[in-house]
């Protein structure tokens, strides 16, 4: 069966507007093993999102406390490993296989095996002080290879070689099949488990009400083939992450600028850090990253609880989810055409505000499956602005600020580590917010009803909250200062800077 036509013309659509058939710069083969090498963070990271905490409160029983704890604490110690990490790939020095590809190998075959371990469970008869122990080691020690990965992977950016119009094709093709890498991770784990949720939901209308402790027959039963379903869904997720790493490691070389020379970082941390926030146009987008991200990471980590529980969707919320992750991959094209005709902030801003009307309408929906479909592609447009907005806005800081301080050199795995550490702990107060949500409402794990307190913070953690969050990010990035007409200035700004340092070297080379 041949590749629709239409789909065909849309990308190539978007290689037209991200750049890719203009004059020759950056590599096409480059720019796609770069982007490949992006499938890993966001494949994990969405699976982890959508199912880990109702793996945790079914599959593994655990109390909502307990699950809120070690998701609280997984994403504090992101807190500290992402700036640590980021600061040790800076003093890193280059060696033969470059300065950040060594990072990326080496934390690879550990990544996948923490992975792997997280989604096993421990024997029903385990204390639940130990399987409690476990599953806080293995998602802590998953997260730090995962930043070990993402830190030197994002920086990677200011590496590849050719202009700062190259560098924004490559974001949107890292930012293309990232969205796609969402649709594999949640939809592979959603096809293979939420099948196995549904009929835990089945069980429910046939019983009394409350499904028996987990020696019943009936429920051992479900929480075998439920347990066997998502070690199977790490497996495959696994040999994807390591694929993707191959891609990478043997597809790109790391390529120094004359702002970026790849080499040690000379400032200690401290006051590595106090530059690096206190320069404006970097600290405002962290901000607005920081409140998109929680709002869209909210909504993410208590959807597949709402669609089981308040819209009467259960079984059909791994559905739901593709939908949505299918509809962001195929917009990213025409939001990369969009931010090319009229800007960056203009673009984040209507892109972030589609959502909010779709989120009043979900809240006040239930049991009508077409119309859940209809605003999922809705949101999926606006998630599609999350994913490549901010991260395409954030090579312009960089650029500002290395322009701004010509003697603050190779700080460019700082700025990334801070990045990418405030989207980590967007997503630690999400899950945090929604699991004490559900546990003050007094919702307990095996419940086939809930009181309607349950039911009502459900609704406001899915539009209220989230809305709430969004509007602050709009503002913050409609107060960003680095608009169009100051990145016009900035390029020319690096081409003037990268003729003087071809100039210099050809002079020196002569001598």
């Amino acid at each position: 069966m041949g590749i629709p036509r239409s789909w065909i013309s849309m990308w190539m659509a978007f290689a037209t507007a991200a750049g890719s058939v203009e004059k020759p710069g950056l590599p096409l083969c480059r720019k796609l093993c770069y982007a490949v090498g992006g499938i890993p963070y966001q494949m994990t990271g969405n699976a982890l999102g959508f199912f880990l905490q109702i793996f945790l409160l079914d599959v593994v029983q655990l109390e909502p406390f307990h699950a809120s704890l070690i998701l609280f604490l997984g994403r504090a110690w992101d807190a500290v490993t992402d700036p640590a990490v980021g600061f040790l790939v800076s003093k890193s020095p280059r060696r033969k296989y470059g300065k950040l590809i060594p990072w990326i190998a080496c934390s690879t075959p550990f990544g996948v095996l923490c992975y792997c371990m997280l989604w096993s469970t421990l024997a029903d008869g385990a204390p639940a002080s130990l399987k409690f122990l476990w599953y806080l080691f293995t998602y802590n020690f998953f997260q730090f290879c995962m930043t070990c990965y993402h830190v030197p992977y994002s920086s990677l950016t200011m590496f590849l070689g050719g202009t700062q119009r190259d560098r924004d094709s490559a974001t949107a093709y890292r930012m293309g099949l990232e969205v796609f890498s969402t649709l594999l991770g949640s939809g592979i784990q959603g096809q293979m488990v939420g099948a196995s949720h549904g009929r835990l939901t089945h069980g429910c209308s046939l019983g009394n009400g409350t499904l028996p402790n987990s020696s019943t027959p009936s429920l051992a039963g479900w929480l075998e083939g439920t347990r066997r379903a998502y070690v199977s869904a790490s497996l495959v997720l696994g040999s994807i992450y390591c694929l993707s790493c191959l891609v990478l490691v043997f597809g790109v070389r790391e390529q120094p600028g004359p702002l970026s020379p790849l080499g040690k970082a000379g400032l200690p941390f401290t006051r590595c850090l106090r530059t690096i926030v206190g320069h404006k146009p970097y600290a405002q987008l962290l901000c607005g990253f920081l409140f998109a991200s929680l709002a869209f990471q909210v909504m993410q980590g208590i959807f597949a609880f709402f669609c089981t529980h308040a819209a009467g969707l259960a079984g059909k919320f791994q559905h739901l989810v593709l939908v949505m992750l299918v509809t962001a991959s195929l917009s990213i094209p025409f939001w990369q055409w969009f931010l090319g005709r009229f800007g960056k902030k203009t673009a984040v801003t209507v892109g972030l505000a589609l959502i909010i009307p779709a989120l009043v309408a979900i809240t006040q929906v239930s049991h009508n499956f077409p119309a859940f479909v209809l605003l999922m592609v809705v949101a999926g447009c606006s998630m599609a602005v999350l994913y490549l907005l901010p991260w395409s806005m954030l090579p312009d800081a960089v650029d500002d600020f290395m322009l701004r301080n010509p003697s603050c050199l190779n700080l460019e795995a700082l700025f990334y580590s801070f990045y990418v550490f405030f989207n980590k702990f967007a997503g630690g107060l999400a899950v945090g917010i929604s699991t004490l949500g559900l546990h003050f409402a007094g919702y307990r794990a095996g419940d086939c009803t809930y009181n309607p307190s349950v039911t009502l913070a459900l609704k406001l953690l899915m539009a209220p909250v989230p809305i709430t969050l969004l509007l602050i990010a709009i503002t913050l990035f409609c107060l960003h200062p680095i608009n169009e007409e100051r990145r016009k200035q900035m390029r020319m700004e690096l081409e003037a800077t990268g003729r003087q340092a071809r100039c210099g070297s050809s002079e020196h080379h002569q001598g």
